[in-house]
């Protein structure tokens, strides 16, 4: 199988150097500055590539995304900040016959809680004394805040049918690769479930696992499909 790399950043190098566990052979990088709007990807580019990773910015994500799915290439996006164009983007893929996995984290720990979030959600969902809150922490350098993540256990709530408003906080200091904490605070107790990331290989694996697992198929879909854990 061969994958092309959309970015090259931290994570990017980490899939980059773990492409061959999974049976990818890189056929080749695109770097920001060689990917202007979109430019580098090109039809002869896209030859014989099956599945391209995306790690790259908002900016680039919404111009690249367009022309590979127009190549025919299936798509793993791990790029956040761009979501408010998220119609946009499904269009594209779409209408280009093509399969994508987009999440805003692809750790396991990651999506494991944004189904046991759903589930205390649902569970809380009638009890107007457990008010709920996210906080989540990064690195200096992050640009978008709230992180994806911290949107997407916010949105795993709402599925639920947790109704209240849900406080949503940030913190950007040093070189945090990502902790997230969910808590529901009531009268006597409180209850708090956190994922902390050691380690950034852990996004690198699994959006390696889920460019592997897209590979053939159609649609968009996101690392709970991936991990079969349903909605």
């Amino acid at each position: 199988m061969r994958l092309l790399i959309v970015g090259h950043g931290r994570v990017g190098q980490l899939v980059e150097r773990l492409a061959p566990d999974y049976g990818f052979e890189v056929a080749g990088i695109l770097e920001i500055e060689q990917n202007p709007d979109g430019s580098g990807v090109t039809l002869e580019r896209c030859r014989e590539v099956d599945v391209a990773v995306d790690f790259s910015t908002a900016e680039a994500t919404l111009a690249t995304v367009p022309r590979l799915a127009e190549a025919g290439v299936n798509l793993v996006v791990g790029t956040t900040g761009w979501q408010e164009r998220e119609a946009e983007v499904r269009g594209a893929v779409e209408g280009g016959g093509v399969g994508a996995v987009v999440a805003a984290n692809f750790s396991l720990g990651a999506n494991l809680m944004s189904a046991l979030v759903g589930t205390m959600g649902r569970l809380l969902a009638d009890k107007e004394a457990y008010g709920a809150w996210i906080h989540e922490a990064h690195h200096k350098a992050k640009v978008d805040s709230p992180s994806g993540t911290a949107l997407m256990l916010k949105r795993a709530l709402e599925a639920a049918g947790y109704g209240l408003a849900v406080d949503v906080s940030s913190t950007r200091a040093g070189w945090v690769p990502g902790t997230h904490s969910v808590g529901f605070d009531g009268p006597a107790e409180s209850l708090t479930l956190t994922h902390a990331v050691r380690d950034r290989a852990t996004f690198a694996h699994g959006a390696l696992e889920a460019a592997r697992w897209v590979k053939g198929r159609k649609g968009w879909f996101t690392m709970r499909d991936v991990l079969g854990l349903g909605e």
